[in-house]
């Protein structure tokens, strides 16, 4: 019997999100915009993924405007007239196909390497990029200051050239994570100790980009429990923690809860099947954006970058339509599937998901 994947195509509304259905294109580094600004061949990647019917396009992390931002070679600005006037043209595009879209905004932190690009410093809490490894400076209250401006000035840029909304990269162990978590914030001032006190650079982030943007423009906000400096790292041990980190966020203005996951079948806590983003639903009553290996039988990690297999295999959708049948989340986040097949949306749609095509590592190599 076929499965029924109607609940994947019901419309979603969030604010200034007017989605055609619940599938989001989820951010993935490129590293394809020499000189940091999209290009013809970036305009053509996500308008590709817009007529291949996504609802939602959150595009690959871009560098905000501060001077440590960086971390990779080749990643878009969101700051300046150039880069904006190429990512104007890339709005445009996908707007054209009927999609919608947000820029990811991001600070690498203390992940950022010396050779990025230039001789700025990696900025963190504490200046380290995991727990007992330095690199780089601790901020001061100006640092602070200045890094919470640039979010600011760069989500108002987006909103100018006609993004649907902004995403706020708050995951994976980059700057707002490294604040979060304990273990490379080891601050004694407001924004270091007590949990409250570590959460106070994000809110004060979401409280800074929600006045630049407007009430009616949506907020995204990216989390996950894990970190690319340690993958068995927690922020929240308990539903009950969770339930408060959401809170501060929600209030300070977060619409949608983008909660990261490397497998999203994965239970979050012990006693309930629920996944983070069910969790977050569940807690907040707000939005929330599933992601993790969707259509694929191994995460990024294992079964890509640190695989020396040349392809992972495809996986089927039949979890993840039960889950959406049942509420669980809002939208769905597709990472590499997507990367590999621009119609895997309509494939799906079409009762066509034998004709997807197996993500091959190939693919990281070249911007289709």
């Amino acid at each position: 019997m076929a499965i029924d994947v109607s609940p994947l195509f019901k419309p979603f509304e969030c604010k200034s999100l007017k989605l055609r259905n619940r599938t989001v294109m989820a951010p993935m580094t490129r590293s394809f915009s020499p000189g940091n600004v999209p290009n013809d061949d970036n305009v053509a990647y996500y308008a590709r993924r817009a007529a291949g019917e996504v609802g939602l396009i959150v595009t690959e992390g871009t560098e905000i405007r501060h001077e440590g931002a960086s971390g990779y070679p080749n990643v878009p600005h969101i700051y300046g007239d150039e880069a904006m006037a190429g990512w104007k043209k890339v709005v445009d595009a996908v707007h054209a196909e009927g999609g919608q879209i947000i820029p990811q905004l991001w600070h690498v932190g203390a992940v950022r390497k010396p050779e990025s690009d230039d001789a700025a410093p990696a900025y963190s809490p504490s200046g380290l990029y995991a727990p007992g490894k330095p690199n780089g400076k601790a901020m001061t209250k100006a640092d602070i200051d200045e890094v919470i401006a640039g979010f600011a000035h760069s989500a108002k840029r987006a909103i100018e050239v006609g993004f649907d909304g902004v995403e706020i990269h708050g995951a994976h162990g980059y700057l707002i994570d490294q604040f979060f978590w304990a273990g490379t914030n080891q601050r004694d001032d407001e924004y270091g100790g007590s949990f409250e006190n570590r959460c106070r650079f994000a809110i004060e982030l979401v409280r800074a980009v929600r006045a630049a943007i407007g009430e009616d423009k949506a907020i995204v906000f990216r989390f996950s429990q894990w970190k690319m400096q340690d993958y068995d790292a927690r922020l929240c041990e308990t539903p009950e923690q969770l339930e408060t980190f959401l809170s501060w966020l929600s209030d300070a203005g977060v619409d949608v809860f983008h909660a990261s996951q490397r497998r999203f079948w994965e239970p979050e806590f012990e006693g309930s099947d629920l996944n983070l983003a069910g969790w977050v639903q569940k807690l907040t009553g707000k939005p929330a954006i599933s992601v993790g290996s969707v259509g694929l039988t191994e995460d990024f990690i294992s079964g890509t970058f640190a695989s020396d297999k040349p392809a992972v295999e495809t996986r089927g959708i039949d979890d993840l339509m039960t889950r959406m049948a049942a509420n669980e989340f809002d939208l769905i986040a597709i990472g590499r599937a997507l990367l590999q097949d621009p119609d895997w949306v309509k494939k799906i749609r079409e009762g066509r998901e034998d004709e997807v095509d197996a993500f091959s590592k190939a693919s990281l190599q070249q911007l289709y």
